[in-house]
């Protein structure tokens, strides 16, 4: 059945979740290339691929804005179009890291304009938790998205040398997560999330690979204590990985549905951290981790975007995730 409702009409920004996890699978890839015979341009294709489909979705969106802006604020007070619109800033930033080996000036430009869009969205998803009801206010896997995501902005300075901007951004998100783990896991004791949001779960374990990821990009003869804390978080990313596959019959309970774009970008995280630590200490043991998690990624993520992207193309996305209409 197609959509009826014209183009942007009814774009749901749960999209960008999907699109933020493809562009993931590019990095994973990145990492994969570097120090082994796998070309860097199967990566170089995966980006190109995802920035298509990104920029059409894009255009879609300020489609719909266009027609009426209120819409932004309607789908940020919904749980998935809030945290599409938080992954649509961080996607500014993933391609900024994407384009770093290939164009550095233009990811440097990318880099500016991913930290004023995720400001944007962040200001956003607080505007409207303090406006809405109490009930809205709850801390969920999202938050990370919209607070923490600026971790992976971190992830183009270090490797542009803007050290002194990425420790800023580390830190602070570093902050900022062990705020948002704590909450969570003091709400977890209490009860389980409905079947249909526990796909969530797994932003847990994206922050995590991201810290490894970052703090490997500075020089460990310089900066002794991030070396230091890529190991750390690279234990604190295998035990939340571990956690979630113990737990998988139960993120899985309700059946596919466009919240399974939540295991994209965690999933392909873990990959190139777990590759990225490998390359650096040679340690098989995060190799054959990274290498299963990448092979794993790079069959779950396209599966689960054909089947997301035939939702969007046909107008079910929006309906199941309730997108605002213009």
């Amino acid at each position: 059945m197609r959509s009826k409702t014209g183009f942007g009409e009814q774009t749901p920004p749960a999209i960008f979740s999907l699109i933020l996890g493809l562009f993931g699978l590019s990095l994973a890839w990145r990492a994969a290339a570097n120090g082994s015979v796998i070309p860097a341009g199967i990566s170089e294709a995966i980006l190109g691929g995802v920035l298509v489909v990104f920029v059409i979705a894009c255009a879609a969106y300020l489609r719909k804005l266009m027609r009426r802006a209120g819409t932004l604020v309607e789908d940020a007070r919904i749980l998935p179009g809030r945290g599409g619109l938080a992954a649509f800033g961080v996607c500014f930033a993933v391609l900024a890291a994407g384009l770093v080996p290939i164009a550095p000036e233009w990811a440097g430009r990318m880099l500016g304009l991913a930290l004023a869009v995720q400001s944007a969205t962040a200001l956003l998803v607080i505007y409207v938790l303090v406006s809405g009801p109490k009930e809205q206010r709850q801390v969920t896997p999202l938050w990370h998205l919209s607070f923490v995501g600026f971790i992976v902005a971190a992830v183009s300075a270090v490797a542009l040398g803007h050290y002194g901007l990425a420790q800023a951004i580390f830190w602070a998100t570093l902050v900022a997560a062990l705020g948002i783990w704590a909450m969570s896991a003091v709400q977890l004791r209490r009860h389980l999330p409905p079947a249909p949001l526990r796909p969530m779960l797994a932003i847990h374990l994206a922050p995590a690979c991201l810290f490894v990821i970052v703090a490997l990009g500075f020089p460990a003869q310089d900066y002794p204590v991030m070396a230091l804390l890529a190991r750390v978080f690279a234990g604190v990313a295998a035990l939340i990985l571990l956690g979630l596959l113990v737990s998988l019959k139960s993120l899985l309970e309700a059946g596919f549905s466009p919240m399974w774009a939540s295991f994209t970008f965690p999933l392909t995280a873990f990959a190139t951290a777990m590759l990225s630590l490998a390359g650096q200490t040679g340690g098989m043991a995060e190799r054959l981790a990274g290498g299963v998690a990448l092979v794993a990624a790079s069959t779950l993520v396209p599966y689960i975007a054909v089947k997301v992207i035939r939702m969007w193309m046909t107008g079910q996305l929006a309906l199941k995730t309730n997108a605002a209409k213009a």
